[in-house]
């Protein structure tokens, strides 16, 4: 084998390398992926349920002598609600602990001496997008996977890519083949509230 032939052969394996790892990156890894709660729960524990716009978030403040009427209001495009004296409030992506901080922070000690808060939220759901037939928000009603969370959205349309289904959690995505998961359902990802599925169209 000429010099040549060496280099030009050390140089296609250095490429294939570097192309291979691309495709075994973080977001088909399912060991990187963030997992919640434990796998038996009826009910994925509660700071895994992140606000999204249109939840209703029901925010209660108690402690000082004169009674304060519960707040309720549904997350607004902006991802906002509208607190009394401290305004407009970032609501959407946090969890129900994270805002309560949030909210007594602005009006500890600022306009209460002592106050506590309490957050909480309506509905929990998830949401299934791209070639399903009905998609959108869905319930989220106990134990549930990405199959039978498509399910739940119609099923596939007649154009989707069954091999290439992401489950988005956070700023993870984890590709699912489904596929594969109708003959090993013991590989079916769980689904937890404020998760995403996105199912991919075929190119051909």
């Amino acid at each position: 084998m000429t010099l040549f032939s060496r280099l030009v052969l050390t140089g296609s394996l250095l490429v294939s390398a570097v192309f291979l790892s691309g495709c075994a990156g973080v977001e088909n890894d399912p060991t990187v992926f963030p997992t919640i709660g434990d796998v038996g729960t009826k009910q994925a524990p509660e700071q895994v349920a992140r606000f999204q716009v249109g939840d209703t978030v029901t925010v209660a403040l108690s402690g000082p002598q004169d009674p304060i009427e519960p707040h309720i209001e549904p997350i607004k495009e902006d991802g906002t609600i509208t607190m009394p004296e401290i305004g407009h409030v970032q609501a959407q992506g946090k969890t129900g602990g994270e805002l309560q901080k949030e909210i007594e922070d602005l009006y500890v000690p600022k306009y209460y001496n002592h106050l506590t808060v309490t957050v909480t939220s309506g509905d929990r759901v998830y949401y299934v997008n791209g070639e399903v037939k009905a998609p959108g928000r869905q319930l989220y009603l106990g134990e549930t996977t990405v199959t039978k969370a498509i399910t739940s959205a119609g099923d596939f349309t007649d154009f989707a890519n069954r091999h290439r289904v992401w489950l988005i959690r956070g700023n993870h995505k984890l590709k699912v083949d489904c596929s594969y998961i109708f003959e090993h359902p013991e590989a079916d990802p769980l689904v937890y509230p404020g998760d995403s599925i996105q199912v991919k169209r075929r190119i051909y």
